[in-house]
């Protein structure tokens, strides 16, 4: 839905709202003109059903307005004295359209001022349950998400199990581009596994003003730009091309930024011809071959030792096992091994690899020159650099890319150049070996972004047993930052000490 589309559905919305309401203003005293003024009516509407102004704001929030519209029905046929249940429902099923049986034909009498205290316990229940939904929606769509890491691709710095907060106004939040959803899901209802979304409207692209740019090496989560398909209880092969915000979360290291030139080189980044300089607490691992000549290594002497989560056992006690630098150093030492190996694709042989053209020779461990593209930016387009942008052009930035011969036209016209309209990103994993990043995906657009991760609040092992199950070490700590992570859970358990106990005190000497 372009902008225009979308003011053309907002007028109709308008129009559709004075039809069905302008004899209940009427009624309740105003003037019949007040239900066509855009926004001014949803003002003088909640005069009407004696709720606060503010909830106009929550009308315009997507996601939260489909839950706030049904709300607004209801309150307005109670304004005229219709609260049986079957008045309730008829006002949600008929989207609202049960309010124009009231406006043409029997809309009763105004009560101005009405009761708002729910006349059932069931009706008080559900009230608090759909605002405690609103909330609880407004929190995650545009200040915090709950996430959970579920691969290892960033070992060491997230392991697997930790849940995190992830951060929308770190780097802008971005409005829901899918405005009919279920609140508080992805892309799948849970428990009954279908899809929790209609795919059409699409709302414009919007992000609100970030307190901060992507840096080098920032964690972020952002929506799989790859993602086009899912399965929905269906046959193997049920594709679906998903909306941006409703692809697949990723959690990965921004290595590279709008306007880097990348390489990766024997696996190692260099960003404009220097190698890249992680934080303390990023820890690259890759594929070690470790020799024994026969010893057996149990995968807990592995884990306990040398924190490896990847781990298999080769024909003739050899192994391979997923390493830090630091630590193929130390297993190298055990006098258990003979010789220790880093498995690498060597320079030159071929991968499917990002662009995803043969003539180049590129692989995991060695790729590059790669320009990042930057908004606003230009640059030459041709046959052989074509399909390093070709996505961005024809997909991300929605162009009609077309080649004829040995010419490329985009919307219709000769292109020898291109200038990109949006910021891009490279991630990638820290566990090297072990990870599906840019190296075979490309670019992360911008409008792809979902936040910072900030803080881990639960982490959980599921090899471990009984209490050890939960790592209690990584409770209440910051993902960011530089040295060992310190926990904060115990100085939270305190203050909820001390909460409870002035609330308790408060309390008696109140009584």
């Amino acid at each position: 839905m372009t902008l225009i589309q979308l003011f053309y559905f907002f007028l109709a919305v308008q129009v559709l709202h004075f039809l069905g309401t302008y004899k209940l203003y009427v009624k309740a005293g105003r003037q019949a003109w007040e239900a066509l003024i855009p926004i001014y009516n949803a003002v003088v509407l909640m005069q009407i059903i004696n709720r606060p102004k503010w909830w106009v704001a929550l009308l315009f929030v997507p996601i939260i307005n489909l839950l706030m519209f049904p709300v607004v029905w209801v309150e307005t046929i109670r304004s005229f004295g219709h609260n049986s249940s079957k008045d309730t429902w008829l006002a949600i099923v008929t989207l609202g359209l049960y309010v124009f049986y009231f406006n043409y034909v029997d809309s009763g009498d105004y009560i101005k001022d009405r009761s708002l205290k729910p006349r059932t316990n069931t009706g008080e229940w559900v009230s608090s349950i759909v605002f405690a939904i609103v909330a609880a929606t407004m929190v995650h769509t545009y200040f915090m998400q709950p996430y959970t890491i579920p691969t290892s691709s960033l070992e060491k710095s997230l392991l697997v199990g930790d849940f995190l907060f992830v951060s929308k106004f770190h780097y802008g939040a971005r409005t829901p581009m899918t405005p009919i959803a279920a609140p508080m899901v992805h892309d799948t209802l849970p428990l009954i596994g279908v899809k929790s979304y209609l795919s059409k409207p699409q709302l414009p692209y919007f992000r609100f003003p970030g307190l901060q740019s992507i840096k080098r090496n920032d964690i972020v989560v952002f929506n799989w730009p790859a993602d086009t398909v899912q399965q929905f209880f269906k046959t193997p092969d049920h594709k679906i091309r998903k909306p941006v915000d409703k692809k697949s979360n990723y959690v990965k290291r921004c290595v590279g930024i709008a306007g880097d030139t990348l390489s990766v080189v024997n696996g190692y980044v260099y960003i404009n011809g220097k190698q890249t300089v992680l934080p303390d607490r990023a820890k690259p691992q890759f594929n070690y071959t470790v020799y024994t000549d026969g010893q057996q290594l149990s995968k807990r002497f592995i884990e306990d030792r040398y924190g490896s989560t990847e781990y298999g056992q080769y024909q003739n006690g050899n192994y391979r096992i997923n390493l830090t630098a630091n630590n193929a150093r130390r297993i190298a030492k055990n006098p258990l091994i003979k010789k220790i190996e880093r498995e690498s694709i060597p320079k030159g042989v071929l991968e499917d690899v990002f662009p995803h053209d043969s003539k180049l020779t590129w692989n995991r461990d060695f790729l590059g020159p790669i320009y990042i593209p930057e908004k606003g930016k230009t640059v030459a387009i041709t046959l052989d650099n074509l399909p390093f942008y070709n996505k961005i052009i024809g997909e991300y930035e929605k162009n009609d890319l077309k080649i004829k011969g040995n010419s490329i036209y985009i919307n219709g016209k000769i292109a020898t150049s291109y200038t990109f309209k949006q910021n891009y990103y490279w991630m990638m994993g820290d566990n090297r070996d072990h990870s599906e990043d840019s190296r075979y995906w490309g670019f992360v657009p911008f409008d792809h972004v979902v936040g910072k991760p900030v803080f881990i609040w639960m982490s959980w092992n599921s090899n471990g047993k009984g209490l050890n199950k939960v790592r209690w070490e990584r409770l209440f700590t910051t993902v960011g930052g530089s040295g060992k992570p310190v926990s904060y859970f115990y100085y939270f358990l305190g203050f909820l000490a001390l909460w409870f106990g002035f609330d308790f005190y408060r309390k008696r000497v109140k009584s």
